[in-house]
């Protein structure tokens, strides 16, 4: 059960960073806190459409927000960002591995490779 809460928080993460806008807006929100207002006058859509992007990226746990006031301000999690990184390592890891594997499989002796018989 845990394993598939983890696989379903894994996957939003990666959803919420498939779009560019929602991108932009983390990275945006990675070096300052900026209102939801100040975030919609930054793209040609609507303030609706930037407020869905920002929901996507709350429920992903990339961002959080806060009000003060009437303003809604957003900033980004790095630790979200850092538990991302984390994943994409790990499968980088795996492929360093089997490379290095090949590498050694390709790299071996030609003699031993000759020397087995064909049929």
């Amino acid at each position: 059960m845990v394993e598939q809460q983890r696989d379903a928080d894994i996957d939003r993460v990666f959803h919420a960073l498939a779009d560019a806008t929602r991108r932009d807006i983390v990275r945006r929100t990675l070096v300052s806190e900026q209102s939801v207002t100040q975030l919609a006058a930054a793209y040609a859509m609507s303030f609706a459409a930037v407020s869905k992007h920002i929901a996507v990226l709350a429920e992903a746990r990339l961002i959080t927000k806060r009000a003060e006031g009437r303003v809604r301000l957003v900033r980004a999690d790095p630790a979200a960002l850092d538990r991302a990184q984390q994943l994409l390592r790990s499968y980088e890891e795996l492929w360093r591995g089997r490379i290095d594997r090949l590498d050694a499989l390709l790299s071996a002796e030609p003699d031993a490779a000759a020397s087995t018989p064909q049929n």
